[in-house]
């Protein structure tokens, strides 16, 4: 009897860290039921000669909660071979909600994640209250991938206390409820808790959100009814005094935001700060896996001052590319960009990602905009009208705010307690585009660097991140897990240049990014991506919990 998909041929590297092996895979039923030499016959057979079989990647930091309404297919994420994709992170989600209070959580994630508010109050069906409900609301979408949620503390807070959530602490029973309601949510399928003590997430008033400033006793209560339950606690902008409390009172696993600092021996410092801080502690840190923090060009942003300027942002693209082949229009440009104070960008932090096929995304500082600008004897405005014209207008610009020096980032990730993730996919669309994040830790820190190998990488990818989740029954490849595998050429795979499209509802824009390499992409034994394209087939699962 034949099996349902047979990957032929391949090398297995099968999310362990185990070394690389050749052998053929078989699934059936949506699960691996056999890893060896000559299969028998599959019903599709999918030639894996020359190529890599791994698990499917898993994505802990997205902000995907909304776009999954409209887009079930979950762009770009699912391009880069990510199989399994975490909702609900750094505190801002949409339950528990009261009907009342649904405007306002679309505009708090509006204003902390650069989501629409009109496309999330139109593309979410809005039909819950309680976390289980937005999790029941999402399972009806038919996801393309596997998604898992944890319930988010803003939500919680305001849900609890209204109005005084966001400037007042929690009284003894506010805070014996906040935390019954975190296990309710979890005891319906949350696989978690999410936190943001980031202050300058801001409320659309100005104010930072619900639980910046809570009293750690709030967060230690919740992290005892989530350790209970085995979940985890994610936590963004926390200090480390908080974390110790939530680590060592509230006896819960955390998972956190983190990163390499500027100088060449920041990255071994905080390395070993790292080691040291988790050495005893069930505590994982994520970071980001090149320089990033904000995207710009002519098909997007333009965060330089003056009435020039301005005129030129209200233009369609194409009469913004017809403006800067004005010579007269393009002279009032440089000099409105001349001036003392043109922007809040440092331009020697600003880097081209290039006219090739893949974004060139580790360029050497020197080779910084203002320095482009200073060899060629132009000002920085000059260079960067110049290359958009050449360019016809798609030229982008990446400003490195976090993770600027990569020597310090590969001596951060040395460390077996920080993964490769942070692409905060879904969120910041029109400001950022890294969640392309596993094609460039396998085209650059395996390939190109050879930081990591490829088990180690796979493994940080795979079962590494599925162990923080508390996912158990994916992230390797054995007989019995469920088949959620990827197939790429390793010498090719990367990330293609990031580009603008208006596919939001109400046509909101959104920067994509498309993948190099991925031959399939399989979601529960289904081809959900064939050669860069999806099938059409959506056979992703609501990861509960309880499951």
């Amino acid at each position: 009897m034949s099996h349902e998909i047979v990957i032929r041929g391949g090398t297995i590297v099968d999310g362990t860290g185990a070394e690389p092996f050749a052998a053929d895979l078989a699934i059936d039923d949506g699960r691996i039921t056999a890893i060896g030499r000559d299969a028998r016959g599959g019903r599709e057979e999918i030639d894996a000669r020359g190529h890599t079989v791994t698990p499917g990647f898993v994505d802990v930091h997205t902000h995907l909660d909304a776009q999954i309404g409209w887009d079930p297919d979950l762009t770009p994420v699912s391009w880069h071979g990510v199989t399994t994709a975490l909702l609900g992170n750094c505190g801002v989600t949409f339950a528990p909600c009261k009907p009342t209070d649904r405007e306002l959580l679309a505009e708090m994630m509006e204003t902390v994640e650069d989501i629409p508010r009109g496309a999330i109050l139109t593309g979410l069906p809005w039909n819950w209250e309680g976390y289980g409900g937005y999790l029941d609301a999402i399972e009806k979408l038919n996801p393309g991938i596997n998604v898992a949620g944890m319930v988010g503390h803003c939500a919680v807070r305001f849900y609890v206390m209204g109005e005084r959530a966001v400037e007042e602490q929690a009284t003894g029973a506010e805070r014996r409820t906040m935390a019954e309601i975190v296990g309710e949510s979890i005891d319906r399928g949350a696989v978690g808790f999410s936190t943001n003590r980031y202050a300058p997430h801001k409320l659309p008033d100005g104010r930072s959100i619900p639980g910046t400033f809570a009293d750690p006793i709030e967060l230690i209560e919740i992290a005892m009814q989530v350790a209970a339950r085995g979940a985890l606690m994610q936590a963004v902008g926390a200090d480390l005094e908080v974390m110790k409390a939530i680590a060592d009172q509230g006896k819960s696993r955390i998972l956190f935001s983190f990163g390499a600092g500027e100088e060449d021996n920041s990255g071994i410092e905080r390395r070993e700060f790292l080691d040291r801080f988790c050495s005893h502690r069930d505590v994982t840190a994520i970071t980001q896996v090149r320089g990033s923090g904000f995207m710009f060009g002519l098909q997007s942003n333009l965060p330089i001052a003056g009435a020039t300027w301005h005129e030129l942002r209200v233009k369609s693209f194409c009469e913004r590319l017809a403006a800067i082949n004005d010579r007269e229009f393009s002279a009032k440009l440089r000099e409105e960009a001349k001036r003392e104070i043109s922007t809040f960008i440092d331009m020697s932090h600003v880097f081209y990602l290039g006219a090739g096929v893949s974004p060139d995304y580790t360029a050497a500082p020197e080779n910084n905009l203002k320095a482009m600008a200073a060899a060629a004897g132009e000002h920085w405005s000059d260079t960067f009208l110049r290359l958009t014209r050449e360019t016809g207008g798609k030229a982008l610009f990446n400003l490195r705010m976090f993770n600027r020096n990569l020597k310090a980032l590969g001596d951060l990730f040395k460390s077996e307690h920080c993964l490769p993730s942070l692409g905060d996919a879904g969120a910041h669309v029109s400001q950022i585009m890294d969640a392309g994040w596993p094609s460039f830790v396998l085209s650059y820190w395996v390939r190109e660097t050879g930081l990591y190998s490829m088990a180690e990488a796979i493994c940080r990818m795979t079962s590494g991140p599925a162990r923080v989740i508390g996912i158990k029954d994916r992230g390797t490849l054995k007989p019995g897990m469920r088949a959620d595998v990827n197939v790429f050429d390793a010498d090719k795979v990367a990330e293609r240049q990031p580009e603008l499209v208006n596919d939001f509802p109400g046509g909101a824009p959104r920067f994509i990014q498309r993948s190099i390499g991925y031959k399939a992409t399989i979601v529960n034994g289904k081809v959900n991506v064939r050669d860069g394209e999806h099938t059409g087939i959506r056979a992703g699962q609501v990861l509960r919990h309880a499951q």
